[in-house]
């Protein structure tokens, strides 16, 4: 199960993020899939849908380069770098033209196939203050 549990998540982060596959999130993330953010706890595919929409609105070149993925029965956990540019309105704040990157992880529990829970630890605050101009 570890290997199938690894190629899930590396899909999760190739299809979901770097082909735009909005679809795919249904695909995986299971119904009750419940996503604890830094911000707080989402659950289900509009949820995160949400969330992939303003993400990609802000910062419409955003790329996600999986680093590593280890994976013990139905758990992966995935260390990702992010790099972007914030060109469009959102996040909070018009465009600021900011060129970011950061590093991340996100632990994945699969079951049957689907997500059904996850946890992304990558410091949304200092990205968010080095996004509206304050230093880290």
């Amino acid at each position: 199960m570890s290997e199938h549990s690894r190629r899930l998540a590396i899909r999760w982060f190739e299809e979901v993020w770097g082909q735009r596959r909005e679809e795919c999130i249904h695909e995986l993330l299971g119904a009750d899939g419940v996503g604890h953010l830094e911000g707080g706890d989402i659950k289900g595919g509009a949820s995160f849908v949400a969330i992939h929409r303003e993400l990609l609105k802000a910062m419409p070149d955003l790329n996600i380069q999986v680093q590593d993925c280890i994976a013990d029965g139905d758990d992966a956990v995935v260390r990702w770098v992010f790099t972007g540019t914030h060109t469009g309105c959102g996040l909070g704040c018009e465009a600021t033209n900011q060129k970011l990157a950061r590093q991340g992880m996100t632990w994945f529990r699969f079951r049957d196939g689907k997500i059904v829970e996850g946890w992304d630890g990558w410091n949304w605050d200092a990205f968010m203050k080095a996004l509206k101009g304050g230093k880290e």
